[in-house]
């Protein structure tokens, strides 16, 4: 298993550019009502992952590089040509295996039909045939070029941070906790190529590392897993946590230390100590030090301007992030009934994107693709009589 990022198919292959982007939503721009809505479809698919995912007791890592894969595979086809519904299923598939994670192929059959039968995923039938999953993992892992290895930016979060010591709460039920098994990322121990001069780790409260883990899920919603590198999502997920719970600078610490110490009583002169042996003499005032000592504040902005890594990159990806939860902000996916009606108009003032408009969205791509590919019609409106007979013979002479 490759554990070095740039030596990767990760980053060798599939790391992009905006451009490859719009040229593989070329084919489904054509039949969209609006650009807009292919935006809202990668969250509601990221979405469907998830709750399948979860279905399926997935690890949020296995969720994670499912949603990689869908991504992937759709940089080579297009929603309007393929089923997604049956990609989805392939995709969750292949992602536990390619993270020794199994689940039975009945089990994935079982579990995705129950989903998308529901009402609001337009998905009249979906098939209870295995194979046709088992046929749909072989073509995946054919436009995967089986690179299955899939970097993700869990593992330099927390090499880069580090819970606050806290007694009252712990990260067992939550998805941080998950530190035993992170799969291949980018750590400390990839040493100074990527982390520079930083020393240490940032301290964070467990809210705020629960925060910075959320935004990282929150990220597979959109296209940036295709392109930039996770250590720098990661590290783009600590700059928007630090705005959301802002830490301490070490100048309001200093400040404070020098008030305490001037308030401070003057301490008797020190009595003298009986004579010790040279071993002692040695060791004791350095642990003397080291337990007086008080412990110097943390700096953030600083210890990220000394990572070794491109700071006008980190702020783009903070932006993108930004942007991503704008559009976020009209979506909504738990409807009411009344809600989920809504069928071909969506006005700016009081409505919402659903997922049972964006299912019918992707029927009626599918369903003018169709019509595209349908032989040109007489003048008269009706079809052409095709005789498959006669064409054989005039092919044949």
């Amino acid at each position: 298993m490759a554990t070095d990022f740039w030596a990767s198919s990760h980053y060798k292959r599939w790391i992009v550019d905006r451009a490859t982007l719009n040229q593989a939503r070329c084919e489904d721009v054509q039949f969209v009502e609006d650009p807009e809505y292919l935006d809202y479809l990668s969250i509601y698919f990221a979405n469907v992952i998830t709750k399948l995912g979860k279905k399926l007791q997935f690890r949020q890592r296995i969720i994670a590089t499912a949603t990689v894969f869908f991504r992937r595979f759709y940089l080579k086809n297009s929603y309007c040509a393929t089923d997604p519904f049956t990609v989805i299923a392939a995709c969750c598939y292949l992602a536990a295996k390619a993270e020794e994670s199994p689940v039975h192929i009945k089990v994935i059959v079982a579990e995705s039909r129950s989903l998308f039968s529901q009402e609001h995923y337009g998905v009249k039938a979906f098939s209870s045939d295995n194979a046709k999953i088992a046929e749909m993992e072989f073509y995946l892992v054919d436009d995967l070029e089986c690179d299955l290895v899939v970097f993700h930016p869990y593992r330099t979060l927390l090499s880069l941070c580090k819970k606050e010591a806290s007694s009252s709460s712990s990260s067992s039920n939550s998805e941080e906790g998950e530190t035993e098994d992170l799969g291949v990322g980018i750590g400390t121990d990839d040493g100074s190529r990527y982390w520079g001069t930083g020393e240490g780790q940032l301290e964070f409260t467990p809210a705020a590392l629960q925060t910075a883990w959320s935004i990282i899920n929150d990220t597979y919603r959109s296209q940036l897993c295709l392109l930039y590198p996770p250590h720098l999502i990661a590290i783009a997920a600590i700059y928007l946590t630090f705005i959301l719970h802002p830490p301490t600078r070490p100048e309001n610490s200093q400040s404070a230390e020098q008030e305490s110490t001037e308030a401070a009583p003057e301490q008797p002169a020190p009595t003298r100590q009986p004579r010790r042996s040279s071993r002692q003499a040695n060791h004791a005032p350095a642990a003397t030090t080291q337990a007086t000592l008080p412990k110097k504040p943390q700096d953030p902005i600083t210890f990220l301007s000394e990572l070794n890594v491109s700071l006008p990159m980190v702020a783009t990806i903070a932006q993108e992030i930004i942007s991503l939860y704008t559009l976020w902000d009209q979506y909504k996916e738990d409807v009411s009934p009344d809600t989920s009606k809504l069928t071909a108009s969506v006005s700016a003032e009081g409505n919402y994107i659903t997922p049972a408009f964006l299912s019918s969205v992707l029927l009626r791509m599918r369903e003018a693709r169709l019509m595209d590919l349908v032989p040109s019609t007489s003048s008269v409106g009706r079809p052409v009589a095709v005789n498959k007979r006669l064409e054989r013979t005039q092919a044949a002479g």
